[in-house]
C-alpha cells in the first residue's frame, strides 16, 4: 500500500521540488538587481525627505525596505522552504 502511495505521489513531488529548484534560481539571480534598486529608492527617498516632504520621503523607504532582500525576497524565500517541507513530508511518508 505504501509503495503504490509513493508511484502515486511521486509526480506531485517531482513537480514541486522543480518548482522551487526554479524559483530558487530566480531568486539568487534577482537578489542583486533588488538590492541596486533598493539602495537607489533609499537614496531617493532621503533627498525626498529633505527637499520635499516627509511623507512621501517615508514612503519611498516603506517601498526601498520591500524591494531589499529583506522584504519580498525574504518573503518568498520563507514561501520556498514551506514547500520544501511539504515535499518533504510526502516523500517521508
Amino acid at each position: 500500500m505504501k509503495a503504490v502511495f509513493k508511484i502515486l505521489v511521486f509526480p506531485v513531488v517531482l513537480a514541486i521540488d522543480l518548482f522551487t529548484w526554479i524559483c530558487c534560481g530566480l531568486l539568487s539571480c534577482t537578489a542583486f538587481v533588488f538590492s541596486l534598486a533598493s539602495s537607489f529608492v533609499s537614496i531617493l527617498a532621503v533627498a525626498v525627505m529633505i527637499t520635499y516632504s516627509v511623507q512621501n520621503g517615508v514612503i519611498l523607504l516603506a517601498i526601498a525596505f520591500l524591494i531589499s532582500p529583506m522584504g519580498l525576497p525574504m518573503l518568498a524565500t520563507w514561501i520556498l522552504g514551506r514547500l520544501q517541507n511539504f515535499a518533504l513530508m510526502i516523500k517521508r511518508i
